[in-house]
């Protein structure tokens, strides 16, 4: 029975865990930005720094939270580095799309969308 009982807490632990760092992932304007980029698009980090006008290592710091917090994945091409965003299980995939169709709304991130059409690297 102890057993049991440490299995279902190392479950709970583990759930909870996760669900803290996805709404926690969520709960910053910079990452919001970024995740709502890479909303219909593998998107390379270059186009990041460029569309949100910031640093790589400021873009590449949110983009290593959000890798760590399930949300996003990576592919290396040569020295690039391109993201995407990783199909949620469940409820946590509702939240992220309902999420980014109302920041679609949003007008720095439709300011984004339009710097997105004009950038090169």
């Amino acid at each position: 029975m102890a057993l049991v009982f440490v299995y279902v807490n190392a479950y709970i632990y583990r759930l909870m865990r996760n669900l803290t760092l996805f709404f926690a992932a969520l709960s910053d304007p910079t990452r919001l930005r970024l995740l709502s980029l890479m909303r219909d698009r593998e998107i390379c980090v270059c186009y990041l720094q460029e569309v949100l006008k910031t640093n790589q290592p400021k873009i590449s710091r949110h983009l290593a939270y959000l890798k760590r917090a399930g949300l996003v994945e990576a592919r290396r091409d040569g020295k690039w580095t391109h993201y995407r965003l990783k199909k949620q299980q469940g409820d946590t995939q509702k939240i992220l799309s309902q999420t980014l169709f109302r920041l679609g709304n949003e007008s720095q991130v439709r300011i984004d969308f339009k710097r997105l059409k004009h950038v090169c690297c």
